[in-house]
């Protein structure tokens, strides 16, 4: 009989090619399947919540698979940690629902965004965060980050606006913490684009140093191009904190 699992993973993103299975180079899901059809002895199908892109970290995803081995989850999970470079973490391995599908049945996903703001970057962020050492002002960034509360088109926030999925995506919560010289934005929607996050912050950071107007990211949304926003921020600042279902 087939049983269906769910693991909750973590990783550190930095030297993989994000989460997609990709010839010849070494990805989460890529990876993750490899070690599970060694330790179970059958072909798997791992499905992952996000497809978190290469130099992206996460601190909770989550993934699917369908398996026709008695093995207990948590021997498996013990398995799989034995197997896997240190960089991948499995969190968690239990038996899930009937069909449960890690992508189809979340409800929505929480990002969050490091910046570092020192002169010098700290090397012990150097790996997770984008140093900015910019004179940001927070104040300025929150006010624009409460514009994107909402459901609205984020085609200038899409690295491919126009192709696969609709632009339309509902942001629950964004907001900014500061502490110590460090400056995190934290991202809560039912979904997101290809590089939504990173853009977004790009443009904040254009806003925070000053070159340009809270206002200006509501302008971007009613524009819907791509080519008016800020630059792309680097991936090693993204983390994925938590994928959402029905509880």
């Amino acid at each position: 009989m087939t049983r269906t699992l769910r693991l909750a993973l973590a990783y550190d993103g930095t030297d993989l090619f994000g989460w997609q299975t990709q010839p010849a180079r070494p990805t989460v899901q890529g990876l993750l399947m490899h070690s599970c059809e060694r330790v179970l002895g059958e072909p798997v199908k791992v499905v992952g919540a996000s497809r978190t892109d290469a130099g992206v970290h996460a601190l909770r995803q989550v993934a699917s698979l369908a398996t026709a081995s008695p093995m207990a989850p948590a021997v498996l999970g013990r398995a799989l940690n034995a197997l896997l470079p240190a960089a991948i973490r499995v969190l968690d391995c239990r038996e899930a629902a009937p069909g449960f599908d890690a992508r189809r049945w979340a409800r929505g996903k929480r990002y969050g965004y490091l910046i570092d703001r020192g002169d010098a970057a700290d090397p012990f962020l150097r790996r997770y965060a984008w140093h900015a050492p910019y004179a940001l002002e927070a104040e300025t960034m929150a006010r624009a980050l409460r514009l994107l509360r909402g459901k609205h088109d984020f085609s200038a926030f899409c690295a491919a606006p126009g192709r696969g999925r609709p632009p339309t995506c509902t942001v629950r919560s964004a907001r900014l913490v500061l502490r110590k010289g460090r400056l995190g934005i934290l991202l809560s929607a039912d979904s997101f684009l290809h590089h939504m996050v990173r853009n977004l912050v790009g443009s904040l950071v254009e806003i925070g140093r000053g070159a340009r107007e809270p206002g200006w990211l509501g302008a971007l949304l009613a524009a819907r191009d791509r080519r008016l926003a800020g630059p792309t921020a680097p991936p090693r600042g993204l983390t994925l904190v938590r994928v959402l279902y029905p509880t």
